[in-house]
C-alpha cells in the first residue's frame, strides 16, 4: 500500500517596504511603498500631520512607474501639503491649544521651574521654563500629563456608569487612530487629543469606554457611544475637521 506524500509549499513572506525621502518642492517627506498582492492600482495617501506620506502598489510594479506615478502627483501633494504650516509655533510668544482654547506661550526666562498655565490681563497663558530650543518639548511633556489626568478621570466615570473594569490606561502619540481598547481591558489615547475641547475629549473617553462592553463599532457600539456622550456626532466632526492640525505640531 502506497501513500503520496504532498509537501505544502511554503508562504512567501511579503516585500518589506520600501523606505525613501521625497522632494516636494524644497520640503523632504518621508515615503513608505508597500507591495500588495491584491493592489490592482497605486494609491497614495498623506498620513495624518501631513508628516509622512503613504504609497501602496501592486506587486512588481516596475520602479520607474512608481517614479512617474510621483512625477505626476507633485502639484497634488503640493496643494495638500499646503494646508501643513512647517511652522510649529512652540516658541515664547507663540500660541497652542489647550482643551480648546488658544494660550499664549510665555518662556520664563529661567532654566528651572514647572510648565504652568497663568493669567495675564485675562489671557491664558502657558509659561514655561528651561532652555529656549526645549520649549516645544516642555510643552509635549505638560500636554501629557494634563491629558493622563483628563483621560483617566472620564474613562473612570464611563466605566463606572456601564459597570467594566478599566485594567490600565496609557498615553501615546499615534498617527492612525485616537485610541483603542483591548479585550484585556487596556484603553490607550493618544494625548495629543487634550488639545481639543472638553467635549471631544470627553467623546474620545466613551468611545473607548463603550469598547469594554462592545469590540466593534456595529449599532449596539454607537448606541452606548452616544448614551455616554450625548454630544458625539458635534465631536466626531470635530476631530473630521481639526483632528490632522492637531497631528501635524512637532514637539521634538
Amino acid at each position: 500500500m502506497f501513500s503520496l506524500l504532498k509537501t505544502r509549499s511554503k508562504a512567501r513572506k511579503p516585500a518589506p517596504p520600501e523606505m525613501r525621502t521625497l522632494d516636494v518642492a524644497g520640503r523632504l517627506m518621508p515615503l513608505t511603498i508597500k507591495q500588495h498582492d491584491r493592489a490592482t492600482r497605486i494609491t497614495l495617501r498623506i498620513e495624518p500631520g501631513g508628516r509622512a506620506l503613504k504609497m501602496t502598489v501592486p506587486k512588481g510594479l516596475a520602479a520607474r512607474e512608481v517614479n512617474a506615478f510621483l512625477d505626476r502627483h507633485q502639484g497634488w501633494l503640493l496643494t495638500k501639503l499646503a494646508k501643513f504650516s512647517t511652522d510649529t509655533g512652540l516658541r515664547d510668544g507663540g500660541e497652542i491649544l489647550l482643551r480648546g482654547v488658544s494660550h499664549r506661550i510665555q518662556h520664563s526666562g529661567s532654566l528651572r521651574g514647572l510648565t504652568e498655565v497663568v493669567s495675564t490681563g485675562g489671557i491664558p497663558v502657558l509659561r514655561v521654563s528651561g532652555m529656549p530650543e526645549h520649549v516645544g518639548r516642555r510643552i509635549g511633556a505638560f500636554l501629557k500629563k494634563e491629558a493622563r489626568a483628563d483621560l483617566a478621570r472620564l474613562a473612570a466615570m464611563h466605566a463606572v456608569t456601564i459597570r467594566a473594569p478599566i485594567r490600565s490606561i496609557s498615553m501615546k502619540d499615534t498617527r492612525s487612530r485616537w485610541g483603542s481598547c483591548s479585550s484585556e481591558g487596556n484603553l490607550s489615547f493618544s494625548w495629543r487629543i487634550v488639545m481639543a475641547p472638553p467635549s471631544v475629549i470627553d467623546y474620545l473617553a466613551a468611545h473607548e469606554v463603550a469598547h469594554l462592553k462592545e469590540m466593534n463599532h456595529g449599532p449596539h457600539f454607537w448606541a452606548l457611544c452616544g448614551k455616554l456622550c450625548p454630544g458625539m456626532d458635534e465631536a466626531k466632526s470635530w476631530l473630521k475637521r481639526h483632528g490632522s492640525q492637531l497631528h501635524a505640531i512637532d514637539f521634538d
